[in-house]
């Protein structure tokens, strides 16, 4: 089992920057990709970026240039720095952990946390 918990979470004006993190514990070593997820109100759960353990990253079209996932393996940590935000990136994001290796749909994530709600004002 692996147990993961998302911080970093806020209020900001659009065009500020907000740090998320997600701490993980557990079985780590099982996992070959993590990722980043955010539902939207009204909206579907979708990935936002994505980290292999073999250093390879994917982003959502929506946040490339804005967003970037990084981690901190002495801290079984990753992070998502979120730059440049705009409104329509409200979302409580989810970290999501999985066996598989690559950007993961939805259903395939093993593990999710909480999430952390973020919220952009215009």
């Amino acid at each position: 089992q692996v147990q993961l918990v998302e911080s970093g979470g806020g209020l900001v004006q659009a065009g500020g920057s907000l740090r998320l993190s997600c701490a993980a514990s557990g079985s780590i070593h099982s996992i070959n990709t993590m990722g980043w997820y955010r539902q939207g109100p009204g909206r579907q759960r979708e990935l936002v970026a994505a980290a292999t353990d073999g250093g390879s990253t994917n982003y959502a079209d929506s946040v490339k240039g804005r967003f970037t996932i990084s981690r901190d393996n002495d801290k079984n940590t990753i992070y998502l720095q979120m730059n440049s935000l705009k409104p329509e990136d409200t979302a409580v994001y989810y970290c999501g952990f999985s066996l598989g290796i690559g950007p993961r749909p939805v259903g395939s994530v093993n593990y999710w946390g909480k999430g952390t709600l973020v919220t952009v004002s215009s």
